[in-house]
């Protein structure tokens, strides 16, 4: 399914977050959102899976704006994996992901087969299989965070909203759950820090800033040097990736203060 955002405004404690924002997470693709910290990516994706409430714009889940679904009717659609991670749950992994299966199921009801099956599912595709009898508060950040995507997993969501789920994973299993990601085909609104990263694995960047999209295509289109350094204020070459051939950003950690604001300047007065 996909997801249109039209003309997004979110306000709390008084200030505006994110404003007038427009953007597409298209059928089946992987679509990023970058922008330096305070940008609104977090606050956006909150509104998705109606964390926040708009105080302006739509956001439309296959035509019709979720404020005409019910929170089961979402849940059945779209599963989130947010930045709070809530607290530490005195529960079993197996029994964390099994609350993914939760908007199909009447009060009360157990597990049935169809259920386990989905939840054994999800456990293998983080690789947690062996920690489903653990308790969820043994765990440590890296292991949590992968047993919460298999519970967005468990929830069999047309849609997947991800808050830097890359957080907290050590090298392996960032490059694991991001080739999951692509396996999976699912619609994907997803924000990452790791630019490499979104330049990699998404189909389609959305640049925010200052609560605005102001850049958005493929990765290879947005991400150019003048991009980042008027947005994230560095200096930059963007090559081919060697093993990959996507687009590899290689940061100038030497540029003294200053640099890459007069390179943006040069590079948009064509000197």
């Amino acid at each position: 399914m996909r997801i249109d955002i039209e003309d997004l405004h979110v306000a709390y404690t008084g200030r505006t977050v994110v404003a007038g924002a427009h953007l597409v997470a298209a059928e089946g693709e992987i679509t990023g959102l970058v922008g330096p910290n305070g940008s609104g990516k977090s606050t956006l994706l909150r509104s998705v899976y109606r964390h926040l409430k708009p105080t302006a714009g739509r956001v439309l889940l296959a035509g019709t704006d979720l404020r005409e679904l019910t929170p089961v009717q979402s849940a059945r659609h779209i599963a989130a994996l947010p930045q709070e991670r809530g607290g530490d749950f005195e529960l079993t992994v197996h029994e964390v992901v099994a609350m993914g299966r939760t908007p199909y199921k009447r009060a009360f009801a157990g597990d049935d087969a169809a259920d386990r099956d989905v939840i054994a599912r999800a456990l293998a595709g983080v690789g947690m299989t062996a920690a489903a009898g653990r308790r969820f508060t043994t765990l440590s950040g890296g292991e949590r965070q992968r047993v919460l995507l298999a519970r967005a997993f468990a929830q069999n969501p047309d849609v997947l909203v991800l808050d830097e789920p890359t957080n907290h994973l050590d090298v392996r299993h960032q490059v694991e759950l991001l080739a999951l990601l692509r396996t999976q085909r699912r619609t994907t609104l997803v924000s990452l820090h790791d630019l490499n990263a979104a330049a990699s694995v998404c189909d389609r960047l959305h640049v925010l800033h200052a609560g605005a999209v102001i850049a958005s295509g493929p990765p290879r289109q947005v991400l150019t040097p003048a991009l980042l350094a008027e947005v994230f204020g560095v200096r930059a070459a963007v090559v081919d990736h060697p093993l990959t051939g996507d687009p590899l950003i290689a940061f100038d950690h030497r540029a003294p203060a200053g640099t890459e604001t007069a390179a943006a300047a040069e590079m948009a007065t064509g000197g």
